[in-house]
């Protein structure tokens, strides 16, 4: 066991090794099989990341307006040296930590947070790391009371105009509003088994067709996996996964995803404040954009 780099809560688990997993290879997997990987409950996630990728990591807490949220974690450290802001959604890998995580969905007072710590960081010139890994923004009563919809809408505003680069990795499950409010990125990428989706399989079957058994169904029209993603052009790049998943080899998967890390970060660190907010309004621009020609 491995305690939480900087949690106050009890430790999530490493454990490296263990849980079925499919045997097919990632060019054969269906769209429920990622999905199904992307929830594995042994799936490594952010804090898994931080303490394999990360040096000197010191968390930050707090919206400085309601509270802390602990479903989303923020920090600065080292990467190969270079100053860094880290966010991430964190889900939990025991009971205890689930509750206290929320089940990785964050509050109001977390999307705050987070934009609290990523304004920090442009006033220093420090780029931001964003995880995603989340099933959506919680949809409870009082997250509604202090204005989810609002926090989420600001950050995707705010994250725009943001002067230092921005790269957003989805780690595991990026669920609606609720991965977007952390992914306005110059670079987006995904590990290979991670989903991105406006809405759950479930949560879609259960609309179209009135049955939610009929996910698999909804997991391939929806098109949440990572190589989808790439051909509609939502995101830059897939980010490989040791054979069998994240969840057998942490270690493995760390070193791919800081491999990628370094690249885009020293790609995009010597662009002008100008150009990285340019650029990265151009990308999501011509997002959705099915018009060719002038």
């Amino acid at each position: 066991m491995q305690p939480e780099a900087g949690a106050t809560a009890p430790p999530d688990a490493k454990v490296p090794n263990g849980g079925a997993a499919s045997d097919a290879t990632p060019a054969e997997k269906t769209p429920w099989q990622r999905v199904q990987n992307a929830r594995h409950p042994k799936r490594p996630h952010t804090l898994d990341y931080v303490q394999r990728i990360l040096t000197d990591f010191q968390e930050i807490h707090g919206d400085r307006l309601f509270g802390d949220d602990p479903a989303i974690v923020c920090g600065t450290g080292r990467l190969d040296g270079r100053h860094v802001l880290l966010i991430g959604e964190q889900k939990g890998r025991d009971t205890k930590q689930k509750l206290y995580r929320n089940f990785g969905m964050p509050r109001p007072e977390g999307y705050r947070k987070a934009l609290r710590v990523m304004q920090m960081a442009a006033k220093f010139g420090r780029p931001i790391i964003t995880f995603l890994d989340t099933p959506g923004a919680y949809p409870g009563l009082d997250a509604e009371e202090r204005g989810q919809a609002e926090a989420i809408a600001r950050n995707l505003r705010e994250m725009a105009r943001l002067p230092v680069p921005v790269v957003s990795v989805c780690i595991g499950e990026g669920g609606s509003g609720g991965a977007l409010g952390l992914g306005v990125g110059n670079h987006v990428y995904m590990l290979e088994n991670a989903v991105y989706s406006v809405i759950s399989p479930e949560s879609c079957a259960a609309i179209i067709w009135r049955d939610s058994a009929r996910a698999e169904d909804a997991a391939a029209a929806l098109r949440v996996t990572a190589e989808d993603l790439v051909r509609l052009g939502l995101v830059d790049g897939v980010i490989p996964e040791p054979p069998g998943g994240a969840h057998e080899d942490y270690d493995a998967a760390a070193a791919f995803l800081k491999t990628q890390l370094v690249k885009s970060l020293t790609e995009l660190t010597p662009l002008s404040p100008e150009e990285i907010v340019r650029k990265r309004y151009e990308k999501f621009r011509k997002m959705g954009n099915f018009f060719q020609g002038a």
